[in-house]
């Protein structure tokens, strides 16, 4: 069987609240790191997420 592609990375609050998200990631196609603007329920705004390793 073929091993995966895709990559688990963590997406963290820049505003530091402690709330993530787990995305998925191709790192063939995307080399640089993820940076996504995302809703974050602790503060209920928009902020932008940054990939970090998931441990």
């Amino acid at each position: 069987m073929a091993k995966s592609n895709t990559v688990l990375v963590k997406l963290v609050s820049s505003a530091e609240t402690g709330f993530y998200y787990i995305a998925k990631k191709n790192p063939k196609k995307a080399t640089t790191k993820i940076e996504l603007r995302k809703y974050d329920p602790v503060i209920r705004k928009h902020v932008l997420f940054k990939e970090s390793k998931l441990k």
